[in-house]
């Protein structure tokens, strides 16, 4: 079906455009480290509703990988479960590879950027996949609700109940369910999670759908560049900025990184931006890793 579905980009025909939910469960909390236990991924349409079945399935560790032991209780599952019903690791990203890949396909997941796409390239590259071509060949692209999330806790919370911790508003997606009777039958089960996602992003497709409309398209680069070429402030949002300051900042474009192309210096406007004018070349560079508040980047991470 991919094979089919890339005939027809080459020769120009209409694909239409998907989205392929995912998420993984993983023997510990480092994409590079960690190995993949369980992934689970389930297609929708634009409109979210569900398409084709259901990815659900389990990776075979290595003899000299052993899963940390929180892992284990956390996501329930033992070694003797993916020895039993695991694929061989190559099988496995094998089969996940040919769904994210599929022409038109837009992966997506919650907090996916970070984290469970970091484990896909990983575990590509270790199985002799390209790590990064499936993001954008084909149409293809990547999105992260955890974004529009915070986006809409920050910016148009009416219509979701926002839970809190510790007296802080969470995001946690098994909160978040809870909070605004969403079924999610077991947090950390790989589709669970998946079904959760999809459940929070039509909710707040159905109570904000313009930010819901905004937020997917900026997942394009060239939508991002757009915003970046207007030379105006812009509304950074990001986990890098902590609750109490609802994950966001306004943000003023200063240039483009001398050598990452995919990097924006940007300078926080919630800080003094006094010192940017005041200070030499090379105090500010000492400042850019030392107080991140004042000089940032901004990463075009979408494709």
């Amino acid at each position: 079906m991919a094979a089919r579905l890339a005939a027809a980009i080459e020769k120009d025909l209409y694909v239409t455009p998907s989205i392929f939910w995912y998420d993984f469960e993983t023997t510990g909390i480092s994409p590079g480290r960690d190995r993949p236990l369980q992934v689970a991924g389930i297609r929708t349409n634009e409109a979210l509703e569900e398409i084709g079945e259901p990815l659900n399935i389990y990776c075979r560790l290595a003899d000299d990988i052993l899963p940390h032991p929180a892992a284990c209780l956390v996501t329930g599952i033992t070694p003797a479960t993916l020895q039993q019903q695991g694929l061989c690791e190559a099988e496995f990203i094998q089969r996940l590879h040919q769904e994210l890949a599929a022409p038109g396909t837009c992966g997506a997941g919650y907090n996916s950027l970070r984290f469970d796409d970091e484990v896909t390239r990983y575990t590509l590259y270790r199985n002799f996949f390209d790590p990064y071509a499936r993001e954008w060949q084909g149409g293809n692209s990547r999105w992260d609700l955890i974004d529009l999330v915070r986006t809409a806790y920050a910016l148009r919370p009416e219509g979701l109940v926002w839970p809190e911790e510790d007296g802080r508003v969470t995001l946690k997606l098994e909160r978040l369910s809870a909070a605004n009777g969403l079924e999610h039958l077991q947090a950390h089960d790989a589709l669970s999670d998946v079904r959760a996602t999809i459940a929070l992003a039509k909710l707040i497709r159905s109570r904000q759908p313009r930010l819901y409309d905004y937020l997917y398209n900026l997942r394009r680069k060239h939508a991002v560049l757009e915003q970046i070429a207007l030379l105006e402030p812009l509304v950074h949002v990001s986990g890098r900025f902590s609750a109490a300051r609802h994950f966001l900042s306004i943000v003023l474009p200063l240039a483009w990184h001398p050598r990452n192309r995919n990097a924006l210096i940007v300078c926080d406007l919630q800080a003094d931006p006094g010192p940017l004018w005041q200070e030499t070349a090379e105090t500010l560079r000492q400042r850019l890793y030392t107080r991140r508040e004042e000089l940032a980047e901004v990463r075009c991470r979408c494709r």
